[in-house]
Formats: structure tokens, C-alpha cells, sequence
């Protein structure tokens, strides 16, 4: 009897390791010290130094039952942005720089290939995030996890010197409210989209005219990331006085964490294009139109606020990033909260 017959495979193990390298380095960021496959993963602090009050914001979050579409359709190379995304536009929301990330797979059996190809989909989030991927852990758990299934979740680091944060606090009646467009589904929600659709490899596999691809594609679309574009707001001089990543709860959770009391968030449902696979969800699922709301990010990744003078500036510095800017609604005096009209 040995570890390999009791199910887990060690030198499986090692060959993750070795395909996974090349997708890790790519992330490197000068701070980094130290090789790949430490104990721990080291990061200087030169990183932030000369900031007056740094102070460091941390996101953790995981795919949720989207793996399940991942499963079905044998395809694990996005899924890690999704966890990234996740977890770094949590950190932005507060005017953070992402620094660094950390991965955990947990599967029923190692397979080498599978495992390196949801590190790939890890480090093209931390590229895109600009954060590196300074560790991880692949745990083998036979009789856990079903073979072919596996779980990933991971957190992030990052910085911002304490005068910049992104807190609400002075909030102002007549601030606008600025949305950027989601990719999709994202991450969330996906308990109920397993519900209103059938959930096999067939299915996902069938061309929806409304949707203009395939179901499965549509869905599995890998989260946005936002880090940059609020980075190019913020670099254009904006000040961005709040900020929500619309997230599980949708608008109504997510949107009410960024206010101050007094004031309430008033967004306009028609004020930007809600993409067809929400349309599509609703229609097929007969889906109240606030549970939708209170669900999903219904087009709408991130909601900003920013002062009414300062509105078309951080709409252009959005479009200079790639990302298609909505102005969606107003701050009021109100009691804390949102208004969808």
C-alpha cells in the first residue's frame, strides 16, 4: 500500500508544477522574491514605500457552481479569470492596486493538464489585473471530489495609500452614477441559471440566434476585470467618490455598500443596453424582474460615482481603457439605499 494507491498522486503533483511555471513567470512583478514553490511567497514592500498612510486591502472569493459549465464542457483555461476578477475588483473598489494573488484547486484526482490550464486561466487574470501570481496550492482529495471535478478559489493583496481610498463618505446629492459593462453573467448567480437551462453538453453546445453564439460559450464568458480602467479614471485626475462591483445580490446588495447614509443610489433601468442572455433568462426562467435585480449584474459590472463636472472625463478615460461607460443614474437625499426606475 502506498499514497498513489490510497488516490493521490505525487508525481502527478510534480508535473502540474512543471507545466504550471511557465503561466506563473508571466505574472512576475519586480517585487517578488524568491523563486516558484516556496513555502511562502515573498513581496517586497518597495512596492509602496513612499506612500504617506499605506494600507493594505485584501479580496477573497472563489467561481462558485460556474465550474459546473467548466465540467460539462471540458473547457478550464477562463475559469481562473473569473477567480482573479473576483477577488481584484473587490480590491479596486476601495482604490486599491492589486499586488499579488494566491490560488487554492482543490480536485478529486490530479490531472497535470487540466491543472495547468486552470493556472493559465489564473495568470491571464493576474496580467490582466497587473497583480502577480506569487503562490498557490493543488490539493488531490480521492473520495472528496469526484474525479473529474475540482473547486478554485484564491485572494488577493494590494495597496493604496490611505488618503485615496474609495470610501462614500462624501457623497453628494446630484453625483453621477457611471456603469461599466459587464462581459456577461460573470460569476455569480449560476445556481439559478442551472436551474432555468439544461444543463448538458449538448445544450450548451446549441447556437442561440438571440444570443448569437453558443449557450455555453455565452455563459462560461470569463469575468471582467477592472482594475486598469478605474486606474485610467483615476490617473485622468477624476475623483471617484464611490464604488460597487456588482456582484451576487446584484444592484440591490451590492449598490447600498457604497453609500453613505442620507443619500440613495437612483439608476436608470433603460439608461444602457441589458445584454439578450438576461432577456433570454428571465423570459425562459419566468424570473420576476427584481429577482433578476437582486441576482444577477444584468449588464453592469461596476457602478461609480463621481461629481456631475467630472462625469464625461471619467467616461472617457473608461472608453481609453476598453470599456463601454454608461451613465446610469444620480446620488439623492434619501434613505440609504436604491431605486431602480
Amino acid at each position: 500500500m502506498d499514497y498513489k494507491t490510497a488516490g493521490v498522486d505525487i508525481e502527478a503533483g510534480y508535473r502540474s508544477v512543471e507545466l504550471m511555471k511557465k503561466y506563473v513567470k508571466s505574472t512576475v512583478r519586480p517585487e517578488m522574491l524568491g523563486g516558484i514553490g516556496g513555502f511562502s511567497g515573498a513581496f517586497s514592500a518597495e512596492a509602496f514605500k513612499n506612500m504617506e498612510h499605506p494600507v493594505l486591502l485584501s479580496g477573497t472569493d472563489g467561481v462558485g457552481t460556474k465550474l459546473k459549465l467548466a465540467f460539462l464542457m471540458n473547457r478550464h483555461d477562463t475559469v481562473g479569470i473569473d477567480c482573479v476578477a473576483m477577488c481584484v475588483n473587490d480590491v479596486a473598489c476601495a482604490g486599491g492596486e492589486p499586488l499579488f494573488f494566491l490560488d487554492y484547486i482543490a480536485c478529486g484526482k490530479n490531472y497535470p493538464e487540466k491543472i495547468a490550464s486552470i493556472v493559465k486561466g489564473v495568470s491571464d487574470g493576474c496580467l490582466q489585473a497587473g497583480a502577480a501570481l506569487i503562490g498557490g496550492e493543488t490539493a488531490e482529495m480521492p473520495g472528496f471530489y469526484p474525479e473529474d471535478e475540482y473547486d478554485l478559489a484564491g485572494f488577493a493583496v494590494g495597496v493604496v495609500d490611505q488618503k485615496d481610498m474609495i470610501t462614500g463618505e462624501n457623497l453628494q446629492p446630484g453625483d453621477v452614477l457611471i456603469g461599466l459593462a459587464s462581459s456577461g453573467v460573470h460569476s455569480n448567480g449560476f445556481s439559478l441559471v442551472r436551474k432555468i437551462f439544461d444543463m448538458t453538453s449538448e445544450s450548451l453546445d446549441t447556437w442561440v440566434p438571440e444570443l448569437d453564439g453558443k449557450l455555453g460559450d455565452v455563459l462560461l464568458a470569463p469575468t471582467k476585470i477592472y482594475v486598469k480602467a478605474l486606474k485610467s479614471i483615476r490617473e485622468a485626475g477624476v475623483t471617484i467618490q464611490a464604488c460597487s462591483h456588482i456582484t451576487g445580490g446584484g444592484f440591490y446588495e451590492n449598490v447600498p455598500r457604497m453609500l453613505r447614509d442620507g443619500v440613495v443610489a437612483r439608476i436608470e433601468k433603460d439608461s444602457y443596453p441589458v445584454p439578450p442572455i438576461f432577456r433570454l433568462m428571465q423570459k425562459k426562467g419566468s424570473v420576476e424582474e427584481k429577482v433578476m435585480y437582486n441576482t444577477f449584474n444584468m449588464g453592469i459590472g461596476m457602478v461609480l460615482a463621481v461629481r456631475p463636472d467630472e462625469a464625461e472625463k471619467a467616461m472617457d478615460a473608461a472608453s481609453a481603457a476598453g470599456e463601454y461607460p454608461y451613465r446610469i443614474g444620480t446620488i439623492a437625499e434619501g434613505q440609504k439605499g436604491v431605486e431602480l426606475c
